[in-house]
């Protein structure tokens, strides 16, 4: 099949690699280079430097709405447009091209998460399971019916890792609907509308815990953390992105033991964050300006630090 395919972050490029191995891909489009990093300069996209590997001809423009841009894209004549995390809405124009219409790989069990930000908002919400299917593209945000589900279980598992392993079953989904699709055997579920649930964007600061958190509520914050959306707490007047903790277990309840919502202590070598209800342990933990570091390590910077009271919260 001729395919035309669409991504832009690593989860996509993830996809594309799978896909190139399996079917003709014509062209890719991904979003422009951006600055990604402060202080560097524009940078390509993980999809786009991945085709480029791949010597596969990329697009990078700032619309599909374009008329020149979709003539374009018509001559190209796909068999299928595969989107993954593309970053833009694709307009009646572009969903009309290809015969076997346009196949979004989705990152959750639809109807549930719609929108943006699936795997964060599955964490956060304390699911169990998590998932990845194809969806047929419409005019609504990830209104169309679905194909091809794969579930996993999240476990303890972080956004990052998950995302991981949802890239993988997304590829191994979208290879089998191509086949099915081929064969004119691929069949299709309409979502259930009264079980829809909406994956809205991370807001600025959302994930950062806070002491009216509970324990479980700031574990999960940081499961679903990431490098642009940060868990950001001050401990002991210093800044830090907080990267693994865990809910202190009730045989260890003695080390938050008269700690009050907002303080903290290192007690028996192990840092602890009094919240709303419960405590949580930190296991990993970035300062300002340094490298990623474990608890001991940081405790070692704060002066008599030993089973003093100290305070935490996002100020």
């Amino acid at each position: 099949m001729r395919v035309v395919f669409m991504g832009t972050p690593p989860i996509a490029a993830t996809i594309l690699e799978s896909l190139a191995e399996k079917h003709e891909i014509v062209s890719v489009y991904s979003r422009p280079d951006a600055v990604r990093k402060r202080g560097n300069g524009l940078v390509a996209s993980p999809v786009k430097q991945l085709a480029e590997h791949l010597g596969i001809p990329v697009r990078t423009p700032r619309t599909l709405r374009d008329p020149d841009e979709v003539a374009y894209l018509d001559a190209l004549a796909p068999d299928v447009i595969c989107v993954a995390a593309y970053g833009a809405l694709l307009p009646e124009s572009v969903l009309s091209i290809p015969r076997h219409g346009c196949l979004n790989v989705h990152a959750s069990a639809l109807p549930r998460w719609r929108g943006a930000a699936p795997i964060e908002r599955a964490i956060l919400a304390g699911d169990e399971r998590a998932g990845v299917c194809v969806m047929r593209m419409e005019a609504g945000l990830d209104t169309g019916d679905f194909a091809c589900m794969r579930e996993v279980e999240i476990g303890s598992s972080n956004a990052g890792d998950l995302t991981a392993r949802l890239a993988r079953c997304g590829a191994e989904a979208l290879i089998e609907a191509l086949d099915l699709a081929d064969r004119s055997e691929l069949s299709w579920t309409a979502q259930d509308e009264a079980a829809v649930t909406y994956a809205d964007k991370i807001g600025k600061g959302e994930l950062d815990p806070r002491p009216d958190d509970s324990a479980e509520d700031v574990e999960r914050k940081v499961r679903a953390s990431s490098g642009a959306h940060p868990s950001h707490s001050v401990i002991a007047d210093r800044d830090t992105i907080l990267e693994s903790v865990r809910v202190l277990a009730e045989s260890d309840e003695d080390l938050a033991e008269g700690l009050e919502p907002g303080q903290a202590r290192f007690s028996r070598k192990r840092f602890v964050l009094k919240c709303s209800e419960g405590a949580v342990e930190v296991l990993g933990l970035r300062p300002r300006g340094k490298k990623s570091m474990d608890a001991r390590s940081f405790a070692a910077g704060i002066q008599n630090v030993k089973n003093i009271v100290m305070e935490w919260g996002t100020e």
